[in-house]
C-alpha cells in the first residue's frame, strides 16, 4: 500500500513559490525564476561555522520564514562505509557531511522557530538506526540530538517507522519512471532540506543538493535484492539497478525499457525526477574540506582537498549552478564537458521542468563572490 501525494499537492505551497515552477508545461531554463545564492568564506569545522551559517540564512531572508512551526526533514550524505578512508582521513573530512555542519544546522533550524526536526539519509544497505552508523566511526549522536528541541533521526533505507510508503510523482510521467516510492518521512515534513558535501561523481558528474536526493531512494524497491513485485523487508544491495537498468523496481517498469543501460543516461534522470517530485526548501552544500575525483574512496586517486567554502539557497537548481561555478565548472557544461563527460547533466535534466536555473546570469550571488570563493577541483594538489 502507498500513500499517494501528487506533484501539484505538493508544488501548492513553499516548494512551488521558492523553485518557481509551472504545473501545465516544463519551462526552459531561461524562463525559470532568479533565484538567490549565499556563499561564503569558512575554513574550519570550528567556532566559525555556527555564524557563517546563520549568515548565510539572513542573506536567504531568514530560516524563520521558512521553518517557523514547521516539521524540518534533513537529508545528510552518508554515502558507502564510514570504515572507507582517502588516505587516513575520516569519512567526515572527505565524503560524509560533516557532524558539526549538521549539528550547526539543526542548532539554527531549532533557533528558527522549526517545531520538529528529522535528520534522514539511507546507511548503505542497512536498515540500523543512524545512530548506530554514527557510533560506528566515532561520532557521537547526542551532539546532533541535543542541538535543537525535537531532533530525530530516521533510516531511510526501508519502511522504517511506517506501514506504508510515500508515492511520489515526477511531471510529466518522469524522465525515468511514472513515481517513485520513499520512506513516509519524505512526506510527512513541511519543509525539505538537502545537507551535503561538494564533490565530484564517476556517474553523474557532481554530486550537490540534487544528487544527494538520489540517496533517498530505498534499496528495498531500488536495491540489488528487493523483491520483485513487493518491497523487501530489510535492504540488501546497493542501487546499481538504477545505474544499468537490470532490472526493474520492485513493483515497478520503467517509462522507456529500450532507453540506454548505463548509469550517465539513467542517474541524471533519475535525480532530476526526485527533486522535481520532492522539492527540496532549502540546499546546503558544504565544502569546508572534501575530496576530488569522485564521490567516494573508492574512486582511484582520490584526496583530500580544503575548499573552504559553504553554498547554500531556497532552489536545489541555483544552489548546485553556484557550487559548480566554485568547483570551477561551468554550470552549463552538457555532455562532454567537464565534469559531465560521460554523463548528462541533471543540472539542465532539472531546468526543463521549471525545477530552477543553472544560468549565473539570473542567479543572484550573495556573500562572497564566486570569484573569491573559487576553488578548482580538478588542479588542486593534495591537502
Amino acid at each position: 500500500m502507498h500513500s499517494q501525494i501528487s506533484r501539484r499537492q505538493l508544488l501548492s505551497g513553499l516548494g512551488a513559490a521558492a523553485a518557481g515552477v509551472a504545473l501545465s508545461r516544463p519551462a526552459l531554463a531561461s524562463e525559470a525564476p532568479a533565484s538567490t545564492v549565499a556563499v561564503a568564506k569558512c575554513k574550519t569545522y570550528g567556532s566559525e561555522l555556527t555564524p557563517a551559517l546563520e549568515q548565510m540564512f539572513d542573506q536567504l531572508g531568514g530560516l524563520g520564514r521558512i521553518v517557523k512551526g514547521k516539521t524540518v526533514a534533513v537529508k545528510i550524505n552518508m554515502t558507502g562505509s564510514g570504515g572507507d578512508r582517502v588516505g587516513h582521513h575520516p569519512a567526515a573530512l572527505t565524503h560524509w557531511t560533516h557532524p558539526r555542519v549538521i549539528g550547526a544546522t539543526a542548532h539554527l533550524l531549532g533557533k528558527a522557530g522549526a517545531r520538529r526536526i528529522r535528520i534522514l539519509e539511507s546507511p548503505w544497505q542497512t536498515a540500523a538506526p543512524i545512530e548506530e552508523v554514527m557510533l560506528a566511526v566515532n561520532w557521537d549522536p547526542q551532539l546532533i540530538l541535543g542541538a535543537a528541541p525535537n531532533v530525530e533521526f530516521e533510516n531511510t533505507n526501508w519502511l522504517g517507522n511506517a506501514k506504508k510508503y510515500s508515492r511520489f510523482y515526477p511531471p510529466d510521467g518522469g524522465y525515468m519512471f511514472k513515481s517513485y516510492d520513499l520512506n513516509h518521512s519524505y512526506e510527512d515534513c513541511d519543509v525539505f532540506v538537502s545537507l551535503t558535501k561538494m564533490k565530484e561523481h564517476a556517474t553523474c558528474g557532481v554530486t550537490l543538493s540534487m544528487k544527494n536526493c538520489f540517496g533517498a531512494t530505498p534499496c528495498t524497491i531500488y536495491g540489488e535484492g528487493a523483491g520483485k513485485d513487493e518491497p523487501s523487508e530489510f535492504p540488501h544491495g546497493g542501487r546499481t539497478p538504477i545505474h544499468y537498468g537490470n532490472r526493474n523496481p520492485s513493483g515497478y517498469q520503467e517509462n522507456d525499457p529500450k532507453s540506454p543501460r548505463k548509469g550517465g543516461y539513467r542517474v541524471p534522470r533519475v535525480v532530476a525526477d526526485l527533486v522535481a517530485a520532492r522539492p527540496v526548501h532549502l540546499a546546503i552544500v558544504e565544502g569546508i574540506t572534501t575530496m576530488n575525483r569522485g564521490e567516494g574512496p573508492w574512486i582511484r586517486g582520490s584526496q583530500l582537498i580544503r575548499p573552504g567554502v559553504i553554498v547554500a539557497g531556497t532552489n536545489c537548481v541555483s544552489t548546485d549552478a553556484v557550487s559548480m561555478a566554485v568547483m570551477g565548472f561551468d554550470p552549463a557544461a552538457g555532455r562532454g564537458t567537464a565534469p559531465f563527460e560521460t554523463s548528462d547533466s541533471h543540472l539542465r535534466l532539472a531546468a526543463k521542468y521549471g525545477v530552477g536555473t543553472y544560468d549565473l546570469r539570473r542567479i543572484e550571488v550573495t556573500g562572497t563572490p564566486i570569484r573569491e570563493a573559487r576553488f578548482p577541483f580538478r588542479t588542486q594538489p593534495p591537502a
